[in-house]
């Protein structure tokens, strides 16, 4: 069972490259990959994303991506012939225009003009770089995952105790549900004896009525799906990847409580069925953060 929340780090230094990776993770329905990286790396971002993808399923991730380039590589220049050709055209026209004036363009000259000269960023993609960017981002996203890995099992442990207490309350619900259609027939029986004094309530007639009572409040087949999904719940959290089943099997337990409350008619029975639905709130907070 894995959190959706987290934080990894990597590192690598070897030969005057430094990089460094961050990744921070977040809950979101779907899988969701962000990328701050130097410019050198915007042709190499979707090979990151899947890399992320290959170890996470779900969430919004952040990745981090920042590099030290210290190793001697040789200047490089780039000239911009489209814009020394201007320049140069430019020149001719007003030489033309100022015959009397002295001509003093030269190839140097022209490459002192604004940006026909460039010096080349001397950190490109090369084959260190992605291998640097491979390392590091791996061993983030391991150490994103080991800590993943501990909070998911913190949010297991909260869960299968809350889940004890759900089964402690349908337990609960279960040895009072058999007790409510009986009371009520005396009730009703008491009733009629006040309102009637003397007269010798209808037997038959009494029986038909607790039992469309008891037909209306029945919960057997509640309480029978509430017993297995808690089953089901202890199984799935010794899965790895369990957040989308979980949120399913959460929503049957909500359904499965309130029906309970509508179809209980007995104060106890609600009451146990609003701590219930309390616990079944709760896990399903937590539920939220699983991948």
């Amino acid at each position: 069972m894995l959190s959706m929340t987290g934080y990894g780090k990597g590192e690598y230094a070897e030969n005057g490259l430094e990089l460094t990776c961050e990744i921070k993770t977040v809950n979101n329905r779907y899988l969701d990959v962000s990328i701050k990286a130097p410019r050198v790396f915007a042709a190499y971002e979707e090979i990151v994303r899947a890399t992320v993808r290959k170890k996470l399923s779900r969430g919004h991730a952040d990745v981090f991506v920042s590099v030290k380039d210290k190793r001697e590589r040789p200047m490089a220049f780039a000239v911009d012939e489209n814009l020394a050709t201007s320049y140069v055209e430019a020149a001719k026209r007003l030489k033309t225009a100022f015959p009397d004036l002295p001509d003093d363009v030269t190839l140097t000259s022209v490459l002192r003009y604004p940006e026909v000269l460039k010096q080349e960023d001397a950190q490109s993609l090369d084959e260190e770089l992605t291998k640097a960017l491979d390392t590091a981002l791996n061993i983030a996203l391991d150490k994103l995952n080991e800590m993943r890995a501990v909070e998911g099992k913190k949010l297991k442990d909260d869960m299968l105790a809350r889940m004890k207490t759900i089964e402690g309350l349908v337990d609960e619900i279960s040895t009072r549900a058999p007790l409510v259609a009986k009371e009520h027939r005396e009730k009703l029986e008491t009733r009629i004896r006040e309102y009637l004094a003397e007269v010798q309530p209808d037997e038959g007639r009494l029986l038909t009525e607790a039992a469309i009572f008891a037909d209306k409040s029945n919960i057997d087949e509640e309480l029978t799906r509430l017993r297995s999904h808690i089953e089901q719940f202890r199984s799935i959290s010794e899965e790895g990847v369990v957040g989308r089943k979980l949120d399913f099997l959460v929503q049957e337990f909500n359904r499965e409580a309130n029906t309970t409350c509508s179809k209980s008619n007995d104060v106890t029975i609600t009451r146990a069925g609003l701590a219930l639905k309390n616990e079944i709130e709760k896990i399903r907070e937590q539920v939220q953060n699983l991948e």
